[in-house]
């Protein structure tokens, strides 16, 4: 199974695909062009480790605290991935995990299955 961890909540846009027992990540400058760019980065990194979004089984997204545009943007992304793809996503924020030892990226889909994060459903938490 292929994972796609996604946060944009933070101060740099943060991407990790986790794949046979792989796991790769990439970190860009937070920045308003970098949101709108955000599919492509998506891409070029899925590309990068020879992979498609069509590839992907699951997608777990950080939906806050942060930034708006950072989140309502990436927010945006899964949900068009999930219409044309039909790939599933799982939308977590830290505090789900805050008792949490292990809270490492890494660890994110086995904490979503452990504290029964629902499945295609997103409630975003901004910062004013």
């Amino acid at each position: 199974m292929n994972k796609l961890i996604i946060d944009v909540a933070n101060e740099k846009i943060f991407l990790m695909i986790i794949t046979n027992g792989n796991i790769y990540n990439i970190t860009h400058e937070n920045t308003k062009i970098n949101y709108e760019k955000l599919t492509i980065i998506i891409n070029d990194f899925l590309l990068s480790k020879n992979l498609k979004i069509a590839d992907i089984n699951a997608i777990y997204i950080n939906n806050g605290p942060g930034s708006f545009a950072g989140i309502r943007n990436s927010i945006s992304v899964v949900k068009a991935f999930n219409i044309a793809k039909n790939i599933d996503y799982y939308s977590y924020n830290l505090g789900d995990f805050k008792d949490e030892e292990d809270l490492s990226y890494e660890n994110i889909p086995n904490l979503c299955k452990k504290y029964k994060i629902k499945k295609n459903l997103i409630n975003p938490i901004y910062i004013s």
